[in-house]
């Protein structure tokens, strides 16, 4: 019986979430697990309403869970960083979330923007550290609205945060035993600090795994090969601020934010998982939204749960509506509403 939390959140949240969940259910049926939801309200509109984000107490509560379901945050009449601070960052640095896992593959060639490229040639994952970095939020302000005026943004990189970081890259490959290559990505030769230590820490685990091939890539040249040569890679480590930034292009060659799913994981505790795409206010309650990347992160989810079949049973199911059935990833030109493609993947499931 597994306990799991539900944030639908702001925006087309609601609506992916409701899709999630309807595979969920058929997905239990199908594989022989039991489940439970309770539905948390945090959000924009909650926050508006109250004044509140995420508070001790709320964290507390959801330490309860086995996991936790998020459809998006983010509100158009919430100033920026409020609600990503205090509910996002915020439950990430609380339960200890410390990787940020985005799976990129490419399931229908059509949909892929680069020339020539098949679905075998991209299909890597991105382990990004998601606890340290410039995201720990620390810096300071000097001399503010001078001429003189200084703004001081720190990545913080702890020897303790990027080795377990790493470990969990080199156990992931492993564990995903394909290619088992490992690339780790950076600034060597400019931030010599941070990636001093990251490089040196990979280095020496490097040694622990020999069977795992590692290599290194700076960060730009990193984004140009995921549009040249994204068959090299298989699974790429790197920090924060730059895993941040590529997953997003890699959400783009694997066919748009409509099918990248990602979780935010603590192996010994409570994991996060959600599409990717945010809120998308604009296409609040038009059931244009696809809700692929939702259903994706609840097969995230169940993977992470050790329901392995019923990841798979739904990976597959997914795989089958996007090279068949669906137009476009896009909003409002898959051919079909957010809720009847949530009904082409509960169809296809069970069947291989």
């Amino acid at each position: 019986m597994y306990k799991i939390a539900v944030i639908p959140g702001d925006g087309t949240g609601p609506e992916v979430v409701e899709e999630g969940l309807k595979v969920l259910k058929h997905a239990a049926r199908l594989h022989g697990f039991e489940y439970t939801t309770a539905v948390f309200d945090f959000g924009g509109a909650r926050y508006l309403k109250t004044g509140k984000t995420v508070d001790e107490k709320d964290i507390d509560v959801l330490r309860g869970f086995d996991a936790i379901f998020l459809g998006a945050i983010g509100h158009p009449d919430v100033k920026p960083g409020i609600l990503e601070q205090g509910i996002l960052l915020k439950l990430r640095f609380a339960l200890d979330q410390y990787i940020n896992l985005r799976p990129v593959k490419l399931y229908n060639a059509a949909f892929c923007p680069l020339k020539d490229k098949k679905e075998e040639d991209i299909d890597f994952v991105v382990v990004r550290e998601n606890s340290e970095g410039l995201y720990k939020g620390m810096g300071e302000f000097r001399n503010k609205a001078t001429a003189e005026e200084v703004a001081i943004q720190v990545s913080y990189n702890t020897r303790k945060g990027v080795e377990r970081c790493l470990r969990y890259a080199f156990e992931y490959t492993r564990k995903r035993n394909k290619r088992k290559a490992l690339t780790l990505c950076g600034k060597t030769n400019v931030l010599t600090y941070a990636f001093d230590l990251w490089q040196r820490t990979f280095d020496e685990l490097a040694i622990e795994y020999s069977d795992i091939t590692t290599d290194y890539a700076h960060v730009d040249a990193t984004t140009m090969w995921f549009v040249k040569n994204p068959e090299w890679f298989d699974v790429i480590v790197t920090d924060n601020m730059f895993g941040d930034i590529i997953t997003d292009l890699g959400a783009m060659i694997q066919g748009g934010m409509g099918i990248a799913a990602g979780g935010n994981i603590n192996p010994e505790g409570v994991s996060m998982f959600e599409p990717i795409g945010g809120s998308a206010p604009k296409y609040t309650g038009k059931k244009v939204i696809n809700p692929l990347a939702a259903i994706c992160a609840m097969g995230m989810l169940l993977e992470t749960l050790g329901e392995d079949n019923a990841a798979q049973d739904i990976e597959r199911a997914v795989i089958t509506v996007v090279k068949t059935k669906l137009t476009s990833l896009a909003a409002g030109k898959m051919g079909y509403n957010t809720t009847e493609v949530g009904d082409l993947v509960v169809a296809h499931l069970g069947k291989k």
